[in-house]
């Protein structure tokens, strides 16, 4: 058992999040009971996340989409009222981490990936150094979706460059799109991430860089549970991570 007070500065003084310029508040986002024995760790601050929480016994629970965003308009109706109304009925701390735990070298969502597939990332790239980018395992585009796949369980939306071999591969997490071109100008030969928005498409076809959209969730469900179980083991607290499925 520790303090929630411990417990906060534990984290922030792994993820760093003052480093960082993000789309909402990282840290403690809803405060709950002041000792904390059992932490759950999630992707997103969902109802179900937050029942099924609820239902383990959790003190606190870690995600890496929290509840506030930047251009809300800080009113606590509908959905927001309801999680939040859960949360603090149960003093349920809530703790979430957006790009710094993207960011962490070693447990973040980039890092976690690139576990994964099998990528040592050698460089970083990108806004804020969030991008990561490693020598190729595979030589093939082919060879790299049927690794994504095997990976992540489930395939990949593949964009084709130009069929070139691969000899370096770049990957940034979740909605990270917008990272393409500066993939491409690290020496991408394949760039990977969760979703795909239109100009991606014309940009692979035409630099011959081959673009991979593996999913948000997908791409982002191993750097809290990497954290809440480091965190945990460090300050002898009990983890679990809870799975709450999402297609996109």
């Amino acid at each position: 058992m520790v303090d929630r007070a411990t417990l906060e500065a534990t984290l922030d003084g792994l993820l760093q999040p003052a480093a960082f310029k993000d789309y909402g508040p990282n840290g403690l986002q809803v405060e709950g009971r002041a000792e904390v024995r059992h932490l759950v760790s999630g992707v997103t601050a969902s109802l179900a996340l937050i029942e099924a929480a609820i239902a383990a016994g959790a003190d606190a629970v870690l995600v890496h989409h929290g509840l506030f965003w930047r251009g809300q308009d800080g009113r606590l109706t509908g959905w927001l009222r309801q999680r939040v109304a859960r949360l603090m009925t149960h003093e349920l701390n809530l703790f979430a981490y957006h790009l710094p735990l993207d960011a962490h070298a070693d447990l973040g969502n980039n890092a976690q990936l690139g576990l994964r597939l099998g990528l040592r990332a050698d460089t970083r790239f990108g806004e804020q150094n969030l991008g990561f980018a490693a020598p190729a395992v595979d030589t093939t585009l082919e060879s790299l979706s049927a690794r994504v796949g095997s990976a992540l369980q489930r395939a990949p939306l593949v964009v084709a460059g130009d069929g070139r071999p691969l000899r370096r591969v770049a990957w940034c997490t979740g909605g990270a799109q917008g990272y393409f071109e500066a993939a491409i100008a690290a020496g991408a030969d394949a760039f990977l991430t969760g979703e795909i928005s239109e100009p991606q498409a014309h940009l692979a076809r035409e630099t011959g860089v081959a673009f991979l959209a593996c999913g948000h969730h997908a791409t982002e469900r191993y750097g809290a549970p990497a954290v809440g179980a480091h965190v945990a083991a460090q300050l002898g607290l009990t983890h679990q991570f809870i799975e709450v499925d999402n297609p996109a």
